[in-house]
């Protein structure tokens, strides 16, 4: 049975979903299992761990979330994903505390939903994958349930304004359960990515709405004839960004340093 603070943020993510009349069509759920297990989907929409979640938390699971650290410093947000034992990850922070919590929540029987590219993808071609993932499936030796997300990018996404519209079609695809290779983690995560990108091929294929018109194409990848920037233009500006993150920390360090010396 979930937590108070979870059935909480189930109802409260349900009915998010029903204001918004979202057509979520989950497909191949009995890929599923009953036990742990990490889902691992592409990421194109701040909105994915919704659709992936409320769906399976309706049938009595748990699902812990490894959430970026800026979702755990939001006023709001913050106390609630601590309130739901979810995982905070902080890039630049200590990678070995994320990987514990996450391995005793899989051992647990409980499941981890995880972005194998860390970060929302704004060609909505996905990225290559970290090893994270995969390591975390071997050291509590449970399975790795590959998923695509599709859809939600329209509502909600990276560099582009939000558009709560109603009516959107938002599908979430699963593929068989798989247990990577312990020999070759970076093996293994390519073909974990391999597998998501076959899945969101299917998706994105049997997707049942179409762009509103030119100026609505901005949604679809570029190779499939959309407007979304190439998987090359997106990964230089998401460098850049992160380049302007990790200087900022750095100044952010150096600046604490100054400080207790001049104590």
């Amino acid at each position: 049975m979930a937590e108070p603070v979870y059935r909480f943020a189930l109802h409260v993510a349900s009915s998010l979903l029903r204001s918004l009349a979202v057509e979520l069509d989950v497909q191949n759920f009995h890929h599923v299992p009953s036990g742990g297990a990490v889902i691992a989907t592409n990421h194109v929409s701040y909105l994915d761990f919704a659709f992936v979640g409320v769906p399976i938390a309706r049938t009595g699971r748990v699902m812990r979330f490894v959430a970026r650290k800026e979702v755990f410093d939001h006023p709001v947000a913050g106390p609630l994903m601590r309130g739901m034992s979810h995982i905070e990850v902080d890039p630049y922070g200590d990678p070995h505390a994320v990987f514990v919590h996450a391995t005793r929540a899989l051992q647990a029987g409980e499941m981890v939903f995880m972005h194998p590219e860390g970060t929302i993808s704004p060609s909505f071609v996905p990225l290559p994958g970290k090893t994270g993932t995969v390591r975390m499936a071997i050291a509590a030796g449970v399975p790795i349930v590959p998923a695509a997300v599709w859809g939600g990018q329209r509502l909600v996404t990276k560099w582009r304004p939000k558009n709560f519209q109603r009516h959107v079609a938002v599908t979430v695809r699963y593929g068989e359960p798989f247990h990577p290779d312990p020999d070759d983690p970076k093996l293994a995560t390519k073909e974990l990515m391999e597998r998501i990108s076959v899945l969101l091929d299917e998706a994105q294929d049997r997707y049942p709405q179409q762009p509103a018109g030119p100026h609505d194409r901005w949604w679809i990848p570029a190779h499939r004839g959309g407007t979304a920037p190439t998987y090359t233009e997106a990964a230089a500006r998401l460098e850049e960004m992160h380049a302007a993150r990790r200087a900022a920390r750095e100044r952010e360090k150096h600046a604490r340093r100054q400080r207790r010396r001049g104590r």
